[in-house]
């Protein structure tokens, strides 16, 4: 058994030592390379997900949405919040456009450290701003239909069952519902963001540490 075990060592021994050994720079390089092409991952999914909703725009459940905005009293105010979304969204864009223009360019190691980090607090800052976005949205509505006085005559096409409910558990069960998909659609949403971020970050720190091992 103990000359079978020997046996097995040596060849081993044999097959590591035909393995080809890389280099500090090869190491560093190929890192460099995974990490600009997760950077450009990054920005190219930040750019689908910011045009993919204007085409949504024109789909008839859009429209009604847009209806029960007015209704309620909260389309110019959602309207506002839009803009100021896009205006921060695009701002975002340009800077996973800066993150992976920075790290395209081969740098030592201590310095491509320094940018995964600041790729990585830019693409949270993102998935943060984004989800309280949502929740903006949500509070918002919320307002609008606690604030409205005459919250029946929100949806004259209803007009015949909402004379049944009084007008303040309209309100309520409104707002419930309003509460309810809000927090569904955030949770949703952050599910969706950790699955195209989450694992592209996942990727980038694991990068981080080769790195990291490299230079010190």
């Amino acid at each position: 058994m103990t000359d079978e075990l020997e046996l097995l060592k040596k060849d081993w021994q044999k097959k590591t030592a035909d393995l080809p050994t890389l280099s500090y720079e090869e190491i560093h390089k190929m890192i460099w390379k995974k990490s600009s092409s997760i950077v450009k991952w990054i920005l190219i999914i930040s750019i689908l997900e910011f045009t993919l909703p204007q085409l949504l725009i024109f789909a008839p459940p859009m429209g009604d949405a847009m209806q029960v905005y007015e209704q309620i009293g909260v389309s110019k105010y959602l309207f506002t919040l839009s803009i100021f979304i896009y205006a921060v969204a695009l701002y975002f864009i340009f800077q996973f456009y800066t993150r992976f223009k920075e790290i395209s360019v081969l740098d030592n190691s201590k310095n491509l450290m320094k940018k995964i980090i600041k790729t990585r607090k830019t693409v949270k800052h993102y998935v943060i701003f984004s989800l309280s976005m949502i929740m903006v949205s949500v509070i918002i509505m919320l307002i609008g239909v606690y604030l409205n006085e005459n919250i029946t005559d929100a949806f004259p096409e209803l007009k015949e069952g909402l004379d049944k409910i009084s007008p303040d558990k309209l309100r309520v069960t409104l707002m419930l519902v309003i509460g309810i998909t809000g927090i569904c659609l955030t949770l949703f949403m952050g599910g969706v963001y950790y699955l195209l971020y989450g694992l592209l970050l996942k990727k980038l720190k694991g990068n981080y540490k080769e790195l990291k091992q490299l230079a010190f």
